[in-house]
């Protein structure tokens, strides 16, 4: 058998549930829980009061 010359690079996928993805998802989300926090810190009151 021959061996081939070139090895293909395998592409991560553009959709699904993937680690990379997830991470980023979780770092995002922790980003956007502390701007909300100092949000609520600087307004004096919760987000959801009217």
């Amino acid at each position: 058998m021959l061996d081939p010359t070139i090895v293909p690079k395998r592409r991560l996928p553009r959709y699904g549930f993937h680690t990379h993805i997830e991470r980023f998802n979780g770092r995002i989300a922790m980003i956007g829980f502390i701007g909300l926090i100092i949000l609520e810190m600087k307004l004096g009151h919760g987000l959801l009061v009217w």
